[in-house]
């Protein structure tokens, strides 16, 4: 049973999608679509920004990306189909298969013919190489944000030193 209510300038649906799965909450705006999905326990949250610069399929491998790496999603753990996501994200099932294909050659996800895609067990080295890569990006655009303002690279490397000796007290 589906059912549908307006909240802020949105939409909200709530049903079932499968003999499996709880509910399925998805949030329609101009601005934005969220997919959630419980299953037994776990979850998988996918927020689809339509004002975003990025594009939709990369947003969907980033997220999936991120939750497999923060452990939100367990490895052997199934994810929802091509078409049920693309189904419930109000996509085209060309834009979730490029998300699924490029997860597949980062070494994220694990298809199976006949059966769906299930994460795929981790290896901890490319994983810390992921993080990396991401923490290279996130300085790039500190040092653009520093020349672009005249900040010494003295002061950043500064302030670097103290965001990363202060770990989480911050």
């Amino acid at each position: 049973m589906k059912r549908i209510f307006r909240r802020r300038g949105g939409f909200f649906c709530i049903f079932p999608l499968t003999n499996h799965s709880r509910a399925s909450i998805v949030y329609l705006s101009n601005r934005y679509t969220k997919y959630r999905k419980h299953r037994g326990g776990g979850l998988i949250d996918i927020l689809i920004s339509n004002s975003s610069g990025k594009p939709i399929y990369e947003q969907i491998c980033q997220q999936i990306k991120t939750q497999i790496m923060d452990g939100s999603l367990s490895p052997g753990e199934a994810l929802p189909s091509m078409r049920a996501l693309a189904k419930e994200l109000h996509l085209s099932v060309i834009t979730v298969q490029r998300a699924y294909e490029d997860l597949t050659r980062d070494g994220f996800i694990e298809t199976v013919t006949g059966k769906g895609s299930f994460v795929a067990p981790q290896n901890q080295e490319f994983i810390r190489e992921e993080r990396l890569r991401e923490a290279e990006e996130l300085l790039r655009r500190a040092a653009g944000l520093g020349r672009a303002n005249s900040i010494p690279l003295e002061r950043l490397a500064g302030i670097l030193t103290l965001f990363y000796e202060e770990g989480d007290s911050l």
